[in-house]
């Protein structure tokens, strides 16, 4: 039996900073009460004209954590992509990024559990990794938001939020199955879908040629829909259970916790689950202030950048955790 280790980290976001003041130009809302209620300083948007895709993206993350993986790219036995904003409605971007890297034909799988989509690419890597199949695998979380985005003052409790980057990670076979990844933990439930999501355009309801043929300015189908106070409530309540579920796994407790890396949804929900498990600013890392929420993204983001400011080292016991639209949570416990 093997491990699985993360052995490349990399991250890119777009140079286009939009912050709360240039929202603020072009809806009701203000620094104030955008920081307040999630934290958000500022975002990345990709601009509407520079050519830069989810794919895109993803790509230039990926080559950065190739390299410092120090493997070449074909090394890399297998591809798991995690979004809700692909290049194309289909195929996904996996392949793209096979194309585009020259990778050889190695397989392709596409993720598409929103937040905790990178969370759950981990834990499929993790298990080909640990069953043997593959060595390397290059996990890759990215999104464009801004592209589907309602910028109006209608959509401001949605839009404000969301910013588009790019993360990703190596995971390669660990002989030592004392390090690298010692659990990953996965739930959801699909009661509360609605709660959270971008029902149109989709088969089971309205229709891009629906969309189309009745071209209503009023239309909010094709925006992303939060019932902002049910989602809190709920992401408190499963961060904590699943974050212990993982600690009990493995005989460990919330002292044990070295960093916390948490999805970036809210700092308010960050600031919670830091306080429940008595954890100190060091131990829990937080960049919703920079970057927004970058879905699948923010995670690996914020892996990247927590690796790269020396914040995790050798024998840290790290924790990932998410929660979002689906409703779907799960955690990843990691010894560094």
């Amino acid at each position: 039996m093997y491990n699985s280790k993360i052995i490349g980290l990399g991250h890119y976001v777009p140079e286009n900073v939009v912050t709360n003041d240039d929202l603020s130009k072009i809806m009701d809302t203000s620094d104030e009460w955008i920081q307040e209620r999630t934290g958000i300083k500022e975002r990345r948007h990709v601009k509407k004209e520079g050519g830069e895709t989810t794919t895109s993206m993803g790509v230039k993350a990926a080559e950065i954590a190739i390299e410092r993986a120090g493997i070449a790219k074909d090394d890399i036995d297998f591809i798991i992509f995690a979004t809700l904003s692909p290049d194309y409605y289909f195929p996904g971007p996996g392949v793209l990024v096979q194309r585009d890297l020259g990778i050889k034909t190695v397989g392709a799988l596409d993720i598409r559990n929103q937040c905790s989509g990178f969370v759950y690419a981990v834990s499929v890597a993790d298990q080909y990794i640990k069953s043997g199949m593959y060595k390397n695998v290059l996990v890759i979380g990215s999104e464009v938001h801004s592209k589907g985005l309602d910028m109006t003052t209608r959509g401001r409790g949605v839009s404000v939020i969301f910013g588009d980057g790019a993360g990703a990670a190596v995971l390669s076979r660990e002989e030592d199955t004392s390090k690298g990844i010692l659990s990953t933990h996965l739930h959801s439930e699909g009661q509360h879908a609605e709660e959270l999501a971008l029902l149109a355009p989709g088969m089971g309801g309205r229709w891009v040629s629906d969309i189309v043929a009745d071209d209503n300015p009023d239309d909010e189908s094709y925006y992303p829909i939060m019932n902002g106070q049910f989602v809190f409530k709920n992401a408190v309540v499963r961060f904590s259970e699943v974050i212990m579920e993982g600690l009990k796994t493995n005989d460990l407790q919330p002292t044990d916790i070295d960093m916390l890396i948490p999805h970036q949804a809210n700092l308010r929900i960050s600031q919670f689950i830091q306080n429940k498990f008595r954890l100190s600013e060091d131990q829990v890392y937080n960049n919703i202030m920079r970057y927004g929420n970058t879905t699948a993204a923010s995670i690996p983001i914020a892996l990247t950048e927590a690796w790269e400011e020396k914040k995790i080292k050798d024998g840290d016991l790290v924790v990932l955790a998410a929660f979002g639209s689906g409703f779907t949570w799960g955690s990843v416990i990691i010894r560094w």
